[in-house]
């Protein structure tokens, strides 16, 4: 990043209250494994799809032909099924697509999803280097809540996303992806700023950044959330 981009880059976060940045060593090389999950699997003469690739794409497959949810799948554009780097260490998960989502097949690209960029960025990775992802893969009509119906449905899609990138942390995202990880009643309110655990995964539990856009003075406590998730992505020794 330019010189010039990093000052604006700090002002930015200043603005929205992430004032302590970590700033992550530069690699020697590309990142192994980053990249925005693919819609198709490579073709023969391309090289091999790795065995994750593979599933993952089973998965995607599987889900754009679902139609447990009905009025979901009627109303749906696209499924959201999730972007990112199939080796993260770390997985962000959300509630649900909302409009700009569902438009373009990829989960938190509204104005929600510019901030928790910021977020991300802020850590010293980048989007393509984690893995972003919603309880539920279709936007409920009027962005209304997720119905227990729907988590339910859903859900199975989720563990087996998890279940394929194995990540070291989970960071959730509001009270229904700390609901539906932990199937607890107990909710964000309580749950915030403490890991909990989803079979075996520290999950860290924060507000979702649309929350955070109606109740900017929240920042701070995400970002005192996110410097507890920063010291588990590293490797021993580093």
């Amino acid at each position: 990043m330019a010189k010039n981009e990093s000052l604006l880059f700090l002002k930015t976060l200043k603005e929205d209250s992430l004032e302590q940045v970590y700033l992550a060593k530069a690699a020697a090389g590309p990142t192994k494994g980053v990249g925005v999950v693919p819609r198709e699997i490579k073709h023969p003469g391309s090289g091999p799809a790795n065995s994750a690739e593979v599933e993952i794409q089973e998965l995607r497959t599987k889900l754009e032909q679902c139609k447990l949810c009905a009025e979901l799948a009627k109303k749906r554009n696209k499924i959201v099924f999730g972007s990112g780097s199939l080796q993260a260490k770390l997985v962000f998960v959300g509630e649900a697509p909302g409009a700009d989502e569902d438009a373009q097949g990829l989960p938190f690209v509204g104005r929600a999803g510019q901030l928790l960029t910021k977020i991300i960025e802020a850590m010293g990775l980048t989007r393509d280097q984690v893995f972003i992802c919603n309880v539920l893969k279709c936007r409920p009509p009027e962005n209304r809540q997720p119905a227990p119906k729907e988590v339910e449905n859903c859900r199975p899609y989720l563990k087996r996303q998890l279940e394929l990138i194995k990540p070291r942390v989970i960071v959730a995202l509001g009270n229904h992806a700390v609901r539906a990880l932990l199937q607890k009643e107990e909710g964000i309110t309580g749950l915030r700023g403490t890991f909990q655990k989803y079979e075996g995964i520290p999950v860290m539990c924060t507000y979702h950044p649309a929350y955070l856009l109606r109740s900017p003075g929240e920042k701070r406590k995400v970002w005192e959330d996110m410097k507890k998730v920063i010291p588990l992505l590293k490797d021993k020794g580093e």
